[in-house]
């Protein structure tokens, strides 16, 4: 797939093997994993670290084949969810950065059109999210409400 707001190619990634079931290598059972993940969502870890944490501190390589289900997936079931999704919220926290650096470089232009291209990308996924119900209809980004909804 090619990039959004340039004209390259995009990357091939590798994939991963071909299994259908949980490896019998794995020193935890579905019950203890889930905990895991509660413990960890708890301590104010994001699902992507949480799926690096028992990859490589607990011998987890799939969460999804050992218990069947997904990290957000237990997490929204255990009711430890953050209130804002992952992707939106590391973004927003991407353009706080650059307008942290824009206040102090005025003259940057090309990290202007950086932050222009990172909102645009926040307003499309506010669009979604609100499409889906996930967000609620009257949440509005702006860069004031995401430098209070992160600190």
């Amino acid at each position: 797939m090619a990039r959004m707001h340039t004209r390259r190619k995009g990357k091939s990634c590798s994939k991963r093997p071909m299994i259908s079931e949980n490896p019998a290598w794995v020193p935890l059972n579905a019950t203890e994993i889930e905990d895991l993940v509660v413990k960890l969502a708890k301590d104010g870890n994001v699902s992507a670290k949480i799926g690096l944490v028992l990859r490589d501190q607990y011998g987890v390589p799939d969460v999804k084949l050992a218990t069947g289900k997904t990290v957000t997936g237990i997490m929204k079931e255990k009711g430890v969810m953050p209130s804002l999704p992952e992707d939106l919220s590391n973004l927003m926290r991407r353009a706080i950065s650059l307008n942290v650096h824009l206040n102090s470089n005025r003259g940057d232009i090309s990290n202007k059109r950086g932050l222009n291209m990172i909102e645009a990308k926040i307003r499309r996924l506010e669009r979604y999210y609100k499409k889906n119900g996930v967000l609620p209809a009257e949440w509005k980004y702006s860069l004031k409400n995401a430098e209070l909804m992160l600190k």
